[in-house]
């Protein structure tokens, strides 16, 4: 019910900016789930949506063509996008994911879910989401890192010392793996409800944001990186560029069972 309401308030908003063409494009959630192709079904006749079920190297390419949009990356560069179901790094070549890439199965929802299950989070279970994220990390290279999603722009107000969350600002903030350190000790020290009336965290992120940065400090260390650079470009910008291409969109029959929203 909650995820046809948010598509249902998306379609709303998409046909009062008069879009002509959408794409829904689905990650390590759906990848794995066990009805996903009979739910991406469902949204694409139930909501007039083209959906695209992304592999692990097409959401790698679509995410640096985003992050590359407005600028241009004129050296080796890793890019980290840190999910709620799994954490996406890319190493780019010549601006172009073409060096490496790897999809782990671990984002800042499951690594909670798995290891921190004490309010506040204990020591042994930070060690231990900690060693279980580095165990994952495979052998890159790369001289500087550019990051992507929630639990970074979300470090990056921390940082800033803002109370809430100022794209303009936080894109192209570097943050030093010392920040890093620091707001993952604060945070991990602080309980849920704690948490909760930081300003500068969404309310919805205040649960997973210790696990967040958890992974991002294991990337950092892993790869001898001191900081690392904010991206408001991100894999949506990506998806944009591709809905720009689509064709314009067909109907076909109904999906066995599917829902109607409209």
């Amino acid at each position: 019910t909650r995820v046809r309401n948010a598509l249902t308030e998306f379609r709303r908003e998409l046909e009062q900016h008069g879009a002509t063409r959408t794409l829904a494009i689905a990650t390590s959630a759906v990848r794995d789930a066990e009805n996903g192709e009979a739910f991406l079904g469902e949204v694409e006749w139930s909501y007039g949506f083209t959906t695209r079920l992304l592999g692990g190297t097409e959401e790698a390419a679509m995410m640096v063509r985003g992050v590359t949009a407005s600028r241009p990356l004129l050296e080796d560069t890793l890019i980290v996008d840190i999910g709620g179901g799994s954490t996406e790094l890319v190493v780019t070549s010549d601006g172009a994911a073409r060096a490496a890439s790897t999809s782990l199965d671990v984002g800042c929802v499951r690594l909670t879910e798995r290891f921190l299950g004490s309010d506040p989070p204990t020591r042994p279970e930070l060690v231990g989401a900690g060693a279980y994220v580095r165990s994952l990390l495979p052998t890159y290279e790369a001289p500087s890192a550019i990051g992507v999603a929630g639990t970074v722009t979300t470090l990056a107000t921390l940082d800033l010392g803002l109370e809430e969350y100022d794209p303009a600002r936080s894109h192209g903030h570097r943050i030093p793996l010392d920040s890093v350190e620091r707001e993952l000790g604060r945070l991990a020290a602080m309980s849920l409800a704690e948490r909760l009336e930081v300003p500068a965290i969404e309310p919805g992120r205040a649960s997973v944001i210790v696990a967040g940065l958890v992974i991002l400090r294991e990337v950092l260390d892993a790869y001898g990186l001191d900081e690392i650079e904010v991206s408001e470009r991100d894999i949506l910008h990506g998806a944009a560029f591709a809905a720009a291409e689509l064709p314009e969109t067909e109907q076909g029959p109904a999906p066995p069972g599917a829902y109607t929203c409209c």
